[in-house]
């Protein structure tokens, strides 16, 4: 089943993201390429405070080219662990620290053609404790009862992935 490369050129390096074409050879003999978008792993959090709440943002998505109601989520720095890079992240937009974290899995976002792959966490036990960050300013943040989650991924007015995936499990988790 496995592909077997060939040759690999970078033929884009930003700041966030790189495009690597790769040139391999199918299981069949046939050769083609790849467009492979290189994102670094990252981290969502399912932010639950006392009351019931997911604490979500509201943000403008230049690619959607629409306000998005997400779950908070970032990246996760070099040689950072993805617990620290979710407590730091919770801190810088939405100025919460959480006290207990539970890892509820992972996945990749969009593995036909990125590498990026999402550590998911449940964030509770949440203190205020903001640190400033660059980008956060735009940020709107928005308390959800947990129990009306559900309708609102049915509506599509959350409509990502890792916020849609990381709710899901939640509302699992708490039998809703």
């Amino acid at each position: 089943m496995e592909e077997k490369l060939i040759e690999s050129k970078t033929a884009f390096r930003g700041r966030a993201v790189s495009l690597r074409i790769d040139r391999i050879r199918k299981k069949s003999g046939e050769e083609t390429t790849r467009e492979i978008v290189w994102h670094a792993d990252c981290i969502a959090a399912v932010a639950l405070d006392g009351r019931g709440n997911v604490i979500m943002e509201k943000q403008f998505r230049r690619p959607t080219d629409k306000v998005l109601l997400e779950i908070p989520a970032g990246g996760i720095e070099y040689e950072e662990k993805p617990e620290d890079a979710v407590r730091r992240e919770l801190q810088e937009e939405i100025g919460m620290l959480p006290g207990k974290l539970t890892r509820l899995g992972g996945f990749y976002a969009a593995p036909g053609y990125s590498t990026e792959y999402l550590h998911l966490y449940l964030a509770e036990d949440l203190t205020p404790s903001k640190l400033t960050a660059e980008d956060t300013d735009e940020i709107e943040i928005v308390s959800v009862p947990l129990c009306e989650v559900r309708d609102l991924i049915d509506s599509g007015q959350i409509c990502d992935a890792k916020s849609i995936a990381g709710l899901l499990w939640a509302l699992g988790r708490s039998g809703q």
